[in-house]
C-alpha cells in the first residue's frame, strides 16, 4: 500500500511563429494546433509519508536543464523540502511537434531562435500545476505492474550501427528494438482507477518535419484514446484518469515501419549511409504505415494504446516495498571510467560529429551531409573554423573516430553551447527501479544499462528488480550509443556528445546510485557540482507581437469562407475566419481553448460542446497575411460515429491593440460559423 496522487495540466504554450523542437529544421515553425500538450504527474509515497517520489511525463521534446531548475525552484518555494532534485523525475515524451525555445545552452538557440520566455513559462507552469493537482489528490492506493510486447510499431533506424555490436550479445535478443512495454497501474483503496505510467521505446516522429501543427504525436494520441475512454463524457484534457505514455531507450527506434525510401524514385535507401542514387541523403525518408503522417500517427498511437489497454486490464502483480531515490550531478566531460582492473578511459568535452548534420531517415538535415561519415569535409570544416573556431587537438583525439563538426564544449559565447553538468537519477518504488536518463539511449545501450543496474541490485541483496529506463529526463545531452555503434558514426553516434566512452561512464554512475539505494547509503553519495543557471531573461529572434488588423469592412471573428449546409460522417467541415495572432492568447492564459464544435439540443434549445481544440479530429490553422492581418481556418474531420444533427463551429481569439506608444492590450473576441447539418450516410 502507498499514498498515490495523479494530475494533468496543459503545457501547450504558443502555437504560432515559434519553431517546433525536434527536427532542428528552422523552417518548421508552428502555425496552429492539432492536439494540446499536457504534463502528467504521479506522486507515490510511503504510507507514513516519510518518502515521496514524483514522476512527470510531459508532451514535450525533452526536458532541458533550464526547465528542470525553474520547476525545482517553484516547487521549493511552494513545498519546502518535500519535492527535490533527488525525488522528482521530469521526463519528456519526445514529440517533435511542440514549441521550442526553453533551453539555456547556445547550441539549441540556433534552430529554436533563442530562449523564448512564453514557451518556457508555459511548460514550467504546466508541470508545476500538474504536480499541484496530484499533490492535492494524494490518497491511499495500490500499485500493479505488468509487461507485454508491442508489435508492428517500430523499426531500428540505424540497423548497420546495431550490427556493429558483438554477435554474442546480439544473439541474446530476438530483435534490434526493445518491443516491451512496462505498465505501472494505480488504483485507490476504494478500487477507483487513478491512472498509469507506461514506458515504451519509440520515437514520436510519425508527424514529419513538414508539419506545422502543434501536437503530441503517436504516444500523445495513445494517451488521448485511453483518457477519452476512461473519462467518459468528458472533453479531452478533462477528467481525473491520467494515462502517461513515457519515453524509454528510443535512440535508434523509429515508428516509420515501412522503412526508408528515396522520395524521388521510390527505391529503398536502407544502406549504411542512408543515401539515394539521385539526390543523395536528403532524399532518403522513412514512411509510416498510414497514407499520410496523420494516418500514421493514428495507427501507431492506436497500436500502443491497444497493448496498454490489454496490460492495464490484466495487471495483477502488486508492487510492494519501500520507496527511495538517489541523484547526483556529474561533470560528464571529465569522468574516469574503469573498464576493468587495469584499464581506465575518460569521457570528453562535448562535441557533435559531421553526421549530426545529416539528420536521420525520420528527418533529414538541410545541408549535404551523410550519415556514417568518419572523415571530415574540408569545405564545412573551413567555414566552421572561420565562424566558430577549430576544435583543439585534445578534443579531436578524445572523440576519435568522430570527425568533429561543432566542438561545443570549447564554445562559450554568449554562453556555453552544451551542458557539462548532467543529472543521473534513480527512483525505486518497491520492486520497480526507474532509471532516469538525460537523453536518448539506443536499444543496445539501454539493454546494457538496465542489465548493469539489475546486476548491481542483485549483488547487494535486492533481487528480482524490474528496471525500466525513462528517457529524456532532467537535461538534454542528445544520444548515447554503444562504443561499437560509435565507431560507425551514424547520426546517433555523431550525437553521442561526451565521446566513445559515454555509455561506460553512465553505466558506472548508475551502478553507483543502485548500490547506494540497495545498501541504504544514499546519504553518503556526494551531490556533485551544481549546474549553472545563466542570467538570460529572454533572447530571441521570434518576431515581436505586432498589432492585429482586419480587412476593410470586417471585424475579428467574421467568417470569410462559410461552411456547406450539409455534411456526412468522414467528410471534412471547414470554415475560415478573420483571425488574430494565437500568441496573444497564449500570453493571456495557459488554458486558452481556440475552438469548439457544438451540437444543438432542440429539447433544451441550447448548444452543447462536443469537441475542443485538443480533440484529435479538429485542426486549427493560422495563416499570417500582410500588414498585421491573418486568417484562421478550422477543420473538423467528422468521425464515422458522429451523431446526426445540427452543428456549428466557434473560434475564440485575442487581438492585440495599441493603447499608447508603449502599452498594448490583448482583447478577446469570438466568431461563429453558420449552422450545418450532419446527415446519416
Amino acid at each position: 500500500n502507498y499514498l498515490l496522487g495523479v494530475g494533468r495540466a496543459d503545457c501547450t504554450g504558443p502555437v504560432a511563429e515559434i519553431p517546433l523542437m525536434g527536427y532542428a529544421n528552422p523552417d518548421q515553425v508552428g502555425g496552429g494546433l492539432l492536439t494540446r500538450l499536457y504534463s502528467r504527474a504521479f506522486i507515490m509515497a510511503d504510507l507514513d509519508d516519510s518518502r515521496r517520489v514524483v514522476f512527470v511525463s510531459a508532451d514535450i521534446g525533452m526536458v532541458s536543464q533550464r526547465l528542470r531548475l525553474e520547476v525545482l525552484k517553484k516547487l521549493k518555494s511552494k513545498y519546502g523540502e518535500l519535492y527535490r532534485q533527488d525525488n522528482v523525475i521530469l521526463s519528456g515524451t519526445h514529440t517533435h511537434s511542440g514549441p521550442a525555445g526553453y533551453f539555456q545552452y547556445t547550441l539549441f538557440w540556433i534552430t529554436s531562435k533563442g530562449l523564448i520566455r512564453p514557451s518556457l513559462n508555459a511548460i514550467v507552469n504546466g508541470i508545476v500545476k500538474s504536480i499541484d493537482i496530484a499533490h492535492q489528490n494524494v490518497r491511499r492506493g495500490r500499485l500493479f505492474i505488468s509487461r507485454g510486447t508491442v508489435q508492428n510499431s517500430q523499426i531500428n533506424r540505424s540497423p548497420f550501427s546495431y550490427l556493429a555490436n558483438p554477435a554474442s550479445e546480439r544473439s541474446r535478443y530476438s530483435s534490434n528494438t526493445d518491443k516491451e512495454m512496462v505498465m505501472l497501474k494505480m488504483v485507490d483503496s476504494d478500487g477507483q482507477e487513478l491512472g498509469f505510467i507506461s514506458w515504451f521505446a519509440v520515437h514520436p516522429v510519425s508527424m514529419n518535419n513538414t508539419n506545422h501543427l502543434v501536437n503530441s504525436d503517436n504516444v500523445g494520441y495513445a494517451s488521448y484514446l485511453f483518457e477519452q475512454e476512461k473519462n467518459k463524457g468528458m472533453l479531452p484534457g478533462e477528467g481525473s484518469f491520467v494515462a502517461a505514455f513515457a519515453s524509454s531507450n528510443l535512440g535508434d527506434v523509429s515508428p516509420n515501419t515501412k522503412g526508408p525510401f528515396c522520395v524521388n524514385t521510390g527505391e529503398s535507401c536502407d544502406n549504411p549511409q542512408s543515401t539515394c542514387p539521385v539526390g543523395g541523403a536528403s532524399m532518403c525518408m522513412a514512411m509510416g504505415p498510414g497514407n499520410d503522417m496523420f494516418d500514421s500517427t493514428r495507427i501507431i498511437g492506436q497500436n500502443i494504446y491497444l497493448k496498454a489497454k490489454e496490460l492495464y486490464d490484466k495487471a495483477s502483480q502488486e508492487v510492494t516495498g519501500p520507496l527511495s531515490s538517489a541523484h547526483q550531478w556529474v561533470n560528464m566531460s571529465d569522468v574516469l571510467v574503469e573498464l576493468n582492473a587495469t584499464h581506465t578511459v575518460k569521457t570528453c568535452k562535448p562535441a557533435l560529429g559531421h553526421s549530426f548534420a545529416a539528420g536521420t531517415i525520420d528527418g533529414v538535415g538541410g545541408l549535404n551531409f551523410t550519415q556514417g561519415s568518419v572523415e571530415g569535409d574540408p569545405f564545412w570544416d573551413e567555414i566552421r573554423d572561420q565562424l566558430l573556431g577549430e576544435p583543439s587537438n585534445e578534443t579531436k583525439d578524445c572523440h576519435k573516430p568522430k570527425p568533429i563538426l561543432f566542438s561545443t564544449g570549447e564554445m562559450t559565447r554568449p554562453h556555453p553551447w552544451h551542458p557539462d553538468i548532467v543529472d543521473v537519477q534513480i527512483a525505486v518504488i518497491g520492486s520497480l527501479a526507474i532509471v532516469a536518463v538525460p537523453g536518448e539511449f539506443t536499444t543496445m545501450s539501454g539493454r546494457r544499462l538496465r542489465e548493469a543496474v539489475k546486476r548491481e541490485f542483485d549483488s547487494h541483496g535486492a533481487p528480482r528488480m524490474d528496471v525500466v529506463i525513462a528517457g529524456l529526463c532532467n537535461v538534454y545531452t542528445h544520444y548515447i550509443a554503444t562504443y561499437e555503434e560509435y565507431q560507425i558514426q551514424r547520426y546517433e553516434a555523431a550525437s553521442t556528445i561526451y565521446g566513445p566512452h559515454t555509455l561506460s561512464a553512465y553505466i558506472q554512475l548508475y551502478r553507483g546510485l543502485a548500490r547506494a539505494i540497495a545498501t541504504n547509503t544514499v546519504q553518503d553519495l556526494p551531490p556533485g557540482p551544481e549546474p549553472p543557471l545563466f542570467n538570460i531573461t529572454s533572447l530571441t529572434l521570434v518576431p515581436a507581437l505586432a498589432v492585429d488588423r482586419v480587412p476593410a469592412n470586417k471585424t475579428f471573428g467574421d467568417v470569410l469562407q462559410e461552411m456547406r449546409q450539409r455534411y456526412q460522417a468522414r467528410e471534412v467541415a471547414e470554415v475560415t475566419f478573420v483571425g488574430a495572432n494565437p500568441r496573444n492568447s497564449a500570453e493571456n492564459a495557459t488554458e486558452h481553448n481556440f475552438l469548439t464544435v457544438e451540437r444543438y439540443n432542440s429539447t433544451l434549445d441550447s448548444w452543447h460542446v462536443v469537441k475542443n481544440d485538443a480533440s484529435w479530429d479538429t485542426r486549427f490553422y493560422w495563416t499570417k497575411g500582410l500588414f498585421g492581418r491573418s486568417n484562421v481556418t478550422i477543420e473538423w474531420h467528422i468521425p464515422h460515429d458522429t451523431e446526426p444533427g445540427t452543428y456549428r463551429i466557434r473560434y475564440f481569439g485575442h487581438y492585440r491593440k495599441k493603447l499608447s506608444i508603449n502599452h498594448a492590450v490583448s482583447i478577446p473576441f469570438e466568431g461563429t460559423s453558420s449552422t450545418f447539418e450532419i446527415t446519416a450516410p
